[in-house]
C-alpha cells in the first residue's frame, strides 16, 4: 500500500511545477490553498453521501477522491504520506478513548 502512496507523493510534488493549463493538480496548487480544502470538503460530502446510498463500489471510488485530494492538501503544505501512515503507527495498540484523551484541549 505505502508503494502506491510513494508513487502519488513523487507525482503530487512534480505537478507543482507543472503548467496548470496542463495538469489538474498543478491547477488546484495554482488556485491555492482555499481551492484544495473546498475540494477536499466536496469529496468528504460525496463520500458521506455514498455511504448513505449503500453502494461498496460508489463508496470505494468517492473515498479514493478523498484520499487523493487529501494527499495534494499534505504535498501542498510539504507533508509527505509516511508522516501519517507513522501517526497510525504511533496509535497502533492504544485505546482510542486513551488517545484521545492524551490530546491537549
Amino acid at each position: 500500500m505505502s508503494d502506491v502512496l510513494n508513487r502519488l507523493s513523487e507525482v503530487l510534488e512534480e505537478r507543482k511545477g507543472a503548467d496548470p493549463s496542463t495538469s489538474y493538480v498543478a491547477k488546484l496548487y495554482d488556485k491555492g490553498l482555499d481551492a484544495i480544502l473546498k475540494k477536499i470538503g466536496e469529496e468528504a460530502t460525496e463520500t458521506v453521501m455514498a455511504a448513505k446510498d449503500g453502494d461498496p463500489d460508489k463508496l470505494v471510488y468517492e473515498l479514493a477522491d478523498l484520499w487523493f485530494h487529501s494527499l495534494v492538501l499534505m504535498a501542498d503544505q510539504g507533508l509527505h504520506p509516511d508522516a501519517v501512515l507513522a501517526e497510525l503507527d504511533r496509535r497502533f495498540g492504544l485505546s482510542g478513548l486513551t488517545e484521545k484523551a492524551s490530546r491537549p484541549d
